[in-house]
């Protein structure tokens, strides 16, 4: 079952290598939330705060990131394929290298 934290505020929570797929983690915060390596699939990060976080080699495929303040935030090293970034601040982002 999939973990349902809609408005948690997870500020710089460690989710390291976690598994967090299919998750509901809309409207959260997660300013300066660790999800290097992690598994992001499905999420739902839809108006989600993750200004800052590092999302450095997570693996994110289908992950909506639509409406989310993504800013200063890492994705060095992800595919974003599948990614739905619909909408949302991406200021200041580091973009995988292509």
């Amino acid at each position: 079952m999939a973990a349902k934290l809609r408005n948690a505020n997870l500020s710089r929570a460690n989710f390291q290598k976690a598994s967090l797929t299919g998750a509901n983690l809309s409207h959260a915060n997660l300013c300066g939330v660790n999800f290097r390596s992690a598994s992001v699939n499905k999420v739902n990060f839809s108006d989600a705060n993750l200004t800052g976080a590092d999302f450095t080699g997570a693996r994110l495929d289908g992950a909506n990131f639509t409406n989310a303040n993504l800013t200063g935030a890492n994705f060095s090293d992800t595919d974003l394929t599948g990614v739905d970034l619909s909408q949302a601040n991406v200021n200041r982002v580091k973009m995988p290298s292509v």
